[in-house]
């Protein structure tokens, strides 16, 4: 089968990390990772970015894959359920809240810049490198911390890789979740509209 464009994307997973590693303000592109699912349900009413689109599961599929990183087992019930599911969802918004919270007490001038990265919402590893200066403190805090959920979701995506299947991420991911609500929310109103 011919490589279409978009079967490349999973560089840009690892340009994004790359990048993030010598300027922590390259951290702030991971919002693309956001906000392209959430618009493409929003506007098209599927999931075709996580699909089609998505880096980090192209990284998975080939790292799995390709590369036979994976033991292609099945993962457990407990991970593709519905409770799991959005358990996980509730907790990346909470993390994501707290890293705005930080964010605006660093833009009030009530806390100083932290130059680290938090792996496994954990462990504070030490990140000055990143941070040349140039920007506002809050910018840098911003990236910071979302370098950090990034980072972490994607060492979780990787274990579950080589545990189970290649993109088993996918079965959790917060933003396929979300934007699967999306969908039916949309699907629904349609449904409702021809009534």
């Amino acid at each position: 089968m011919k490589k279409r464009w978009f079967d490349y994307l999973w560089f840009a997973e690892i340009a994004y990390f790359s990048l993030g590693f010598f300027n922590i303000l390259f951290a702030w592109l991971g919002l693309l990772n956001m906000m392209l699912p959430l618009a493409f349900a929003l506007f098209g009413g599927s999931k075709a970015y996580c699909g089609r689109y998505c880096g980090r599961s192209q990284l998975f599929s080939l790292l799995g894959g390709r590369f036979g990183l994976s033991r292609h087992a099945v993962p457990p019930v407990f991970l593709r359920g519905r409770a799991f599911r959005f358990g996980f969802l509730a907790f990346f918004c909470v993390m994501f809240g707290a890293m705005l919270w930080n964010t605006a007490l660093v833009f009030s001038g009530a806390r100083d810049l932290q130059t680290a990265v938090t792996l496994l919402w954990t462990f504070r590893v030490p990140w000055q490198w990143a941070w040349h200066g140039g920007a506002a403190s809050w910018a840098a805090q911003f990236a910071f911390g979302f370098y950090s959920i990034m980072l972490t979701s994607t060492i979780l995506g990787l274990i579950t890789m080589a545990l189970f299947r290649p993109r088993t991420w996918c079965v959790y991911c917060p933003m396929g979740t979300a934007t699967q609500l999306i969908c039916r929310a949309k699907a629904a109103a349609k449904g409702q509209d021809r009534i």
